[in-house]
């Protein structure tokens, strides 16, 4: 869930107040400056801030991530030969940072590469060649399997290539609520995929929709599965065991998703990580032969995600 700005601070001519006002070094969060010089199209005050910082500081993977919010915010306005551009350069400076650091060491310099992948792929597919976009994203996949980027490559993959396709099977071994059952013994009836974490908000804005939906459609045969996973933490995000970690997440379940109680709740990283997961909650619908749908990250209202149910429900397929 992203916070908004309020308008006056979002303004360009208080973000410029602010540049010139305060002294060199207050602005510790190169990250936020450059975010809010973007909220108001203000281009050319964020990069003189990242040139700013990066003559003072040299290229962190804190420059590096808010370099990165450049190549975002060109492509949201449909610049894509800049956003492509900066997508690029951030790309080769964090693979530089990689000679001598791993991706992981900290979390700025991974969201700044997944970004500029993400954005290299997206404007790809926008300039009507997505079959390129698809390949670099499987390259990538391949380089970056084993980091924290993966889910987010998967997602755009997702998003380019997986409607149409057999939904990926679920592990099932460890789970909360009734016993799953496995995909391939659901195909005749839609089914509804909820990916979910004990630490989102939106999540658990999402689950009286669904719940909502549950009952609606349950009748025609929509049947829900709520995967989720651990992240090594619970409550107030401190660490936990994995145990300590499961009991939070059935504590979240029983306190936040009432209405899907009846709903089998996997639990496994595989999962969320097959089905490119690095936004929650993500949504998928299957159709009756057990293909992908509808692929959604982010929450729906009411209206929008029971508009893609009704279409799959009443959909017959072969």
């Amino acid at each position: 869930m992203r916070a908004q700005l309020p308008g006056l601070l979002a303004s360009p001519l208080v973000m410029t107040l602010l540049v010139v006002i305060l002294p060199a070094g207050a602005h510790a969060d190169i990250i936020t400056d450059v975010r809010i010089s973007l909220e108001s199209q203000a281009y050319a005050l964020a990069d003189t801030q990242l040139a700013t910082y990066r003559a003072q500081h040299g290229v962190t993977a804190e420059y590096l991530e808010a370099y990165s919010w450049m190549g975002r915010a060109y492509l949201k306005s449909n610049n894509l030969d800049q956003a492509n551009t900066y997508a690029r350069k951030t790309e080769q400076f964090a693979i530089q940072q990689l000679k001598t650091r791993k991706l992981d060491a900290e979390p700025h310099l991974p969201t700044a590469l997944g970004a500029a992948i993400e954005v290299e792929a997206q404007v790809l597919a926008a300039k009507g060649t997505p079959a390129l976009a698809e390949a670099l994203l499987r390259r990538d996949l391949l380089a970056y399997r084993n980091t924290s980027i993966r889910n987010r490559l998967q997602k755009n993959l997702n998003l380019l290539a997986l409607v149409g396709k057999p939904a990926p099977p679920l592990q099932l071994a460890e789970y909360l609520g009734p016993k799953p059952v496995p995909l391939a013994q659901l195909k005749g009836s839609p089914v509804l995929l909820f990916f979910w974490a004990h630490w989102c908000l939106d999540c658990k804005g999402q689950a009286p929709i669904l719940g909502r939906l549950h009952a609606e459609y349950a009748s025609k045969g929509l049947t829900v599965v709520a995967p989720t996973q651990r992240y090594g933490i619970a409550a107030g995000g401190e660490n936990a065991t994995p145990a300590a970690e499961l009991a939070y997440i059935s504590d979240t379940r029983n306190r936040y998703y009432s209405s899907l109680l009846d709903v089998p709740a996997p639990v496994s990283q595989e999962n969320l990580s097959v089905y490119g997961v690095s936004t929650t909650p993500t949504l998928v619908l299957l159709d009756r032969a057990g293909r992908v749908a509808f692929f959604h990250p982010g929450a729906l209202s009411y209206e929008e995600l029971r508009a893609a149910v009704d279409l799959v429900v009443s959909t017959q397929t072969r």
